[in-house]
């Protein structure tokens, strides 16, 4: 077991300690089935406290690679590529073993919040958004009556790339997002982009205006059914599909969320079939989660994913906002089909949002908004 701390390491020791247990888990050191060490053994041989082995033990339960089991203590529950062969090209799968897994029946998740519920705690202060407002127009002037740059202006671009890389592990160009007015105007852009040369499947069930913007952009689109789990293996490998349209974490209006195996498995689908995922992760940062969601687009072998978020849930619905990821090899394609396009979203918005990300104050707002909830989750 190769777990440790690095004392002169400025992350936390809890997310050391995750991450090498994940790197251990996902190495096949833990197998499927296998018990972890138990925390005060784990707590010995690393040097560190109990509630440090705790905290790191729970974030892996919420991902998906462990469970506890009461009386018996935490085991390991991560499998990828066992349900298909790895393609030559994946070499971060190839060292995984493969197993059947057991089919099982389609179950109900949990319902989510009502909405009412969920914008109480998720507003954005005022102040602070009329603050940052009234310093733009003072530090811009006349220059926010300008058109914008048709893929979003630098200084967004730029903003969202440090803010990723910093909180979720994406690393990401500039050149790579494209800012767009709302997650509904990005998915007529792929459909544009990748509906000629592939067929879409979508979540069953799913929030009803992806499927509604994808047909009336001409898209023909399969309805995968969704287990506790993330889409069951049985649909994906049905589906004629070759792009899939998931949203990984609490899905709506299931609340599902896929496990690490079950996130793999969907990067593993679409490398089979030299298809595409579209990661709509439009809740993720308000996780309750003491670490945020590892999401696909940060994973090993996601070159074939493209990313979308938006502001509207994080800041307000009034922020029609998004932002899509381009993988490497999009850029290109996008540039010469669609690159013709303008940017929907004004320049005001825009230096808004750049400012609130570099001020800290984004983060600063969405680190309140899961201590809150992690006190009401408690």
């Amino acid at each position: 077991m190769k777990n440790y701390i690095d004392l002169h390491n400025s992350k936390a020791a809890y997310l050391q300690l995750y991450q090498s247990l994940r790197q251990d888990i996902m190495d096949g050191v833990f197998a499927y089935g296998s018990k972890l060490p138990s925390k005060r053994l784990l707590a010995e041989e690393t040097g560190v406290s109990v509630i440090t082995v705790e905290h790191a033990y729970a974030i892996l339960a919420d991902e998906g690679y462990i469970e506890s089991r009461p009386r018996s203590g935490y085991f390991a529950i991560y499998r990828a590529g066992d349900f298909l062969s790895v393609p030559e090209h994946m070499p971060a799968f190839k060292s995984m073993t493969a197993a059947p897994i057991p089919a099982t029946s389609p179950s109900a998740p949990a319902p989510l919040q009502s909405t009412a519920a969920l914008s109480a705690d998720t507003r954005f202060p005022f102040s602070v958004l009329a603050r940052t407002m009234r310093k733009v127009l003072t530090d811009y002037g006349q220059e926010i009556l300008s058109p914008s740059p048709n893929h979003g202006c630098p200084q967004l671009r730029e903003a969202i790339a440090s803010y990723l890389a910093r909180s979720h592990g994406i690393a990401v160009r500039p050149e790579q997002i494209i800012i767009g007015s709302g997650a509904e105007y990005l998915y007529t852009l792929i459909a544009q982009l990748l509906a000629r040369d592939h067929t879409f499947a979508l979540e069953d069930p799913s929030y009803p205006k992806i499927r509604r913007v994808y047909e009336a952009c001409g898209v023909h689109c399969d309805h995968l059914a969704l287990d506790s789990d993330g889409i069951h293996t049985s649909e994906l490998e049905r589906t004629r599909a070759t792009v899939l349209h998931v949203t990984p974490f609490n899905s709506f209006p299931s609340g599902t969320t896929a496990s690490a195996s079950k996130r793999r498995e969907y990067l593993l689908w679409a490398h089979r079939r030299g298809g595409y995922i579209i990661e709509d992760n439009y809740d993720s940062e308000l996780t309750v989660s003491r670490k945020k969601e590892d999401p696909l687009f940060s994973l090993p072998d996601a070159d074939r994913v493209l990313y979308l978020n938006t502001f509207s849930r994080t800041i307000a619905p009034s922020i029609r906002v998004g932002y899509m990821l381009l993988p490497e090899s999009l850029i290109e394609p996008f540039e010469r089909r669609l690159g013709f396009y303008s940017c929907t979203v004004p320049l005001f918005e825009q230096y808004v949002l750049a400012e609130l990300i570099n001020s800290g104050d984004f983060e600063r707002h969405i680190n309140r908004v899961r201590r809150a909830r992690r006190k009401v989750s408690k």
